[in-house]
């Protein structure tokens, strides 16, 4: 398979602009570059040479001598005054790969300065350059008996990866340094007290509740409550990802286990190392999955997709999700096993429909939260912000207040809220939530309550109204088109189909 090849110019002169001859009479060096062409057991479908302004002459040369072997090249001048600055050379290699060949890469490692060749093994091994590394060894180290020359550098290093996960991590924390647990409820007030003595062990928690309770939040206040606080918390949906890729997500993979994999990567459970992994949806986990987190569940070592070795990680597991685990596993669904394993502790996050004396509380803090106008509800709006059963819970109480945000500048009256919402505005009978503590009097668990048309002119017209109205509370109960097929019971082009139909989308 043809490859391309990536080099500075190895073209050493003297002021003549001729190679310094070698010790001992024997022929000059012709230089790594040169002997790495000659020797490769590749052929490069192209060359491309990168040189300073000062080194341009001497590249140039080494340019001809490329072409007149009959392969592709070409020279890149970059803007470089100081090939020692590390910072310098970097920055000057942006998009220096644009134009190639789409076919795989090498990197030659021994020409240029050493910060040149330096920076090649950081751009390979953190991933932003996928290429192959080749180092040149001198003819003095090279015995007649074995004359090849070149051999491929493969770097076990882990600190590059881990730089990685400790940036994503800041990011992370940032995000969320504004965020907390917010509500004075009995249900929080039990959940905070559940969760202080949760946090204190280091046995794996099985967080439960609907869809947008805030089940990460509270796996971030355990670890952050937790003796891990210091290392490193790191989340991930493992209902965003199809089997194979979650595997790879979450146990890593190595060069060349599958198509694609043109670098080692470590997993989410390396990257938690002496920390937290927080693993959302564990129910939609195939059973090849389950049986490769009950062992790193139960024996705290993990291996590669592709890999051989065994590696060991501390992690501490908290699991959740919105879906009926015992249930599942009495369908065979989930694995028995892995459902005890990960419900060493279990906690269980109040749905917003029992947190009636939290409504305030949580619009306030969205506000404070969200940069721009702070409108406030009036009376009669705060009757249908208190009657409304909240499917979507917090996060849909979130986006309703972002929409306020947008489109209201001191006060929220009854027109400005949503559809949903400004719909029990008509009901004047309709019981205020919050008439029994935490408790919307007609709210029961569940999804929210579904009507069926008035006065419908066809049964067809009636079936599409009702359909309509399913859907949009699933989407609004989800937050996701993939979510809303889940809960349907359909494949979700079959869902993009019906909103189209409907006039949804």
């Amino acid at each position: 398979m043809s490859r391309c090849l990536l080099t500075w110019s190895d073209r050493s002169t003297t002021v003549r602009g001729e190679p310094p001859p070698s010790k001992g009479g024997e022929p000059p060096d012709r230089g790594p570059l040169m002997r790495l062409l000659d020797h490769s057991e590749v052929e490069y479908q192209h060359v491309r040479l990168l040189t300073s302004p000062q080194g341009e002459p001497a590249a140039q040369r080494r340019l001809a001598e490329i072409l007149a072997r009959g392969t592709s090249a070409d020279l890149r001048v970059l803007p470089i005054v100081d090939p020692s600055d590390h910072a310098q050379v970097f920055a000057a290699l942006h998009g220096v790969t644009e134009g190639l060949p789409p076919v795989p890469l090498d990197v030659c490692l021994s020409a240029g300065t050493p910060q040149m060749q330096t920076l090649w093994v950081i751009m390979v091994e953190a991933g932003l350059l996928p290429a192959r590394m080749l180092q040149v060894i001198p003819p003095a180290f090279v015995p007649s008996v074995h004359p090849h020359p070149i051999r491929e550098v493969r770097l076990e290093i882990e600190g590059f990866p881990q730089i990685r996960a400790l940036k994503e991590e800041v990011v992370r924390l940032r995000a969320a340094g504004r965020r907390s647990i917010v509500g004075d409820s009995p249900a929080m007030h039990e959940l905070s007290r559940r969760l202080l003595r949760v946090a204190r062990s280091d046995v794996p928690v099985l967080v439960q509740g609907e869809t947008g309770t805030g089940k990460e939040l509270v796996a971030r206040a355990i670890h952050e409550s937790s003796e891990r606080a210091s290392g490193p918390f790191v989340a991930e949906s493992c209902g965003a990802f199809a089997e194979g890729v979650l595997a790879s997500e979450l146990f890593g993979h190595e060069r060349g286990a599958f198509t694609g994999a043109q670098a080692r990567r470590r997993g989410l459970f390396e990257q938690a190392d002496g920390g937290t992994l927080f693993l959302d949806e564990v129910g939609e986990m195939s059973p090849r999955v389950q049986a490769m987190l009950l062992r790193v569940v139960q024996e705290g070592t993990l291996r590669r997709v592709g890999g051989e070795r065994s590696i060991d990680v501390d992690v501490r597991v908290v699991a959740a999700t919105h879906r009926d685990l015992p249930q599942l596993v009495a369908r065979g669904d989930f694995r028995e096993d892995l459902y005890y394993r990960l419900a060493g502790a279990t906690l269980h996050v109040p749905p917003l429909r029992e947190r009636g004396a939290d409504l305030e509380r949580l619009v306030a803090f969205f506000l404070d939260e969200l940069s721009g106008p702070r409108p406030w509800p009036t009376p009669a709006a705060w009757r249908c912000l208190r009657s409304y059963a909240w499917p979507g819970n917090v996060r849909q109480l979130r986006a309703e207040v972002v929409r306020w945000t947008v489109f209201c500048e001191h006060r929220v009256e009854v027109e400005d809220l949503s559809p949903q919402l400004r719909a029990l505005a008509e009901d004047d009978s309709a019981p205020a939530a919050g008439s029994r503590p935490g408790l919307a009097a007609d709210a029961r668990p569940g999804p929210a309550r579904t009507t069926l048309p008035s006065s419908p002119r066809t049964l067809a017209e009636a079936v599409s109204e009702l359909e309509a109205q399913v859907i949009r509370e699933a989407l609004v109960r989800e937050g996701s088109l993939m979510g809303a097929a889940r809960a349907l019971a359909i494949d979700r082009n079959t869902l993009k189909r019906k909103l189209r139909r409907l006039g949804l989308r």
